[in-house]
Formats: C-alpha cells, structure tokens, sequence
C-alpha cells in the first residue's frame, strides 16, 4: 500500500491542525516538523535542547513554537503534558537515542528504553485526551532483531550490549504501537496509532554512539549507503497524514526497506505478539506511573 512516489508534496492541507514533535532540532525530525509547518499545521518542536530548537525553527516556514521536553526526565515530561492546553491533532514521537554506552535517566532506566519507550510511552498517554487523529512512533529496522526481556528491561542483570539495548527498545515501540491501537479501538476513539521507520537515513544519531570506531563507521556509512533525512522524514510523514490503517508500519519501499519513497511493510513477528505487547504496556505503567487515561479500561 502506498505511493510509489509519494513525497512531502503530496502532504494534505494541515491549516487549522497542530502537531507536537519530540526531538525535533535534527534529523528526521526536524524535516518531518518543517515539512508539517511548510504545510500549514502549527508544529511545536518539543526538544530537549531549547537553543538547538529555536535554530531549528529558524529556519522553518509557518506557526512553529518550542518547548523544552527531556524524555529522560519524567518530571519533565509530565510538566510539558500539563501545560499542554490545545488539542494536539498529530502527536510524533520521535527522539531518540542509538547504542549509547550504559547510561541511566534520570528516573533509573536505561538509556535507550528510557528515551525511545518509556519517555515517549509516558508522553503519549498523558496527553491522549487531548490527541485528535494520528499518534506515530518512530521505530526502526533494527527492531526485527530485538528482543525484549520484561524480567531485566533496564539491563540490570544483563551484560550490556548497546546494539541489543538499542534493538530492544525499537520492539518495543513497535509492540506499544499494537497495544496502543488495540485500546483505541477498545476504547471507540477515532485517534489512530501508527509507526515508521526511517530505514538508513545520515542523520546525527550515527554519531553519538559514544564509541569512536561505531561513529566513523556510521560517518561512512551515511556517505555511502545512506538516503538522506529528507527522504528519511517521509515515511514518518505518511504515516502521520495519509489514510493508513491503524497499528500500521510505514518504512522505505526500497530493496531490504532500507531507501526509497514511503510504503506499508509488515512488521516482525515478535512485534505482533499480542501477549507481550500486553505485558510490556502492564510493566510500563508500572515503571512510569502513568495509566491508560481513557474509558473503558480494556481488558
């Protein structure tokens, strides 16, 4: 399903809607929130650095504001929620991080969950009530060779491996995906859950491994096989605004969904194991001390 071309020129009429971005100062990102504003939404850049995002926005057309949000903080992340007033049409959890040294938030939790989970599961379902059509969490390809492991999640007990770290936490967005939409549709809410990934796009998570030899290796692999973050941004754009299913994956359509214009894969296996995307979503709420907002409470 899918465009075989489909660009950020195909994007509908966005005036009158507002999107919320996290880590929108780079990368996919920051396309994906300049692309939006070009388009007539009002975008709020939700970053973690405010002087990177206001430069971002700088050099963005349309209604752009920015407001600090640190997903490694779920303080935070809960002040960015209640100040959060306007309905968000278009809610795009995007920050992340990538096979970092083993590093803790703020509030215990690796690094990697930490940021690209439970700050982004934490987000979404404090502002549920006031999302109005698409929430879209950014994954990766990488998440085909995940796996979660719900008795040591935050790898204390575990001998650390970043890229294992790193994949775990890109299943585990996906899995919160199929969770998400099964309790919408529950629920009779008209929002939708969806999930893209970039495939190999050169942005700057390549280099913030915090291993030298991984970031040259990312430096060259960015200049010889990557596509670019613009045409990284896309399959997040399309899953934001086209009609895609819920619970739905957008990736590059090109060979090994690594490049290419935005089309509808399916997602691993392990991603739709319903059972454990029930359990991971039990043992989030437990961790993050946010529960489901909406009724009725699913079964």
């Amino acid at each position: 399903m899918g465009s075989p071309r489909w660009t950020a020129a195909d994007l509908p009429d966005l005036h009158g809607r507002h999107a919320v971005v996290t880590g929108a100062n780079s990368g996919i990102g920051r396309v994906a929130a300049a692309e939006l504003a070009r388009a007539g939404a009002s975008v709020t850049l939700a970053v973690r650095d405010i002087a990177k995002g206001r430069s971002a926005a700088q050099g963005m057309t349309g209604t752009v504001d920015v407001r600090p949000l640190d997903l490694t903080d779920l303080s935070s992340v809960r002040v960015f929620a209640a100040a959060t007033t306007d309905p968000v049409d278009i809610l795009i959890d995007n920050a992340g991080v990538m096979a970092t040294p083993l590093r803790r938030t703020a509030d215990g939790f690796e690094l990697q969950i930490g940021t690209n989970h439970l700050g982004h599961f934490a987000l979404t379902n404090l502002l549920l009530p006031s999302v109005t059509d698409r929430i879209v969490v950014v994954t990766s390809g990488l998440h085909r060779s995940g796996k979660v492991d719900l008795d040591d999640l935050n790898w204390e007990s575990r001998r650390y491996r970043p890229w294992a770290a790193y994949s775990q936490s890109k299943l585990a967005n996906l899995l919160f995906v199929l969770e998400l939409e099964r309790r919408l549709v529950a629920a009779g809410s008209p929002v939708r859950a969806t999930a893209a990934h970039p495939g190999y796009a050169a942005t700057n998570l390549q280099g913030r491994t915090g291993n030298p030899l991984a970031n040259l290796m990312g430096a060259v692999g960015n200049r010889l096989i990557a596509q670019s973050d613009q045409m990284g941004a896309l399959p997040t754009l399309y899953a934001s605004t086209a009609d895609v299913p819920g619970g739905s994956l957008a990736g590059p359509g090109g060979v090994n969904h690594l490049r290419g214009y935005p089309a509808l894969e399916p997602p691993s296996h392990a991603a739709l194991d319903g059972d454990m995307a029930r359990r991971l979503w039990d043992l989030s709420e437990q961790l993050t001390g946010v529960d489901w907002p909406l009724a009725p409470a699913p079964a």
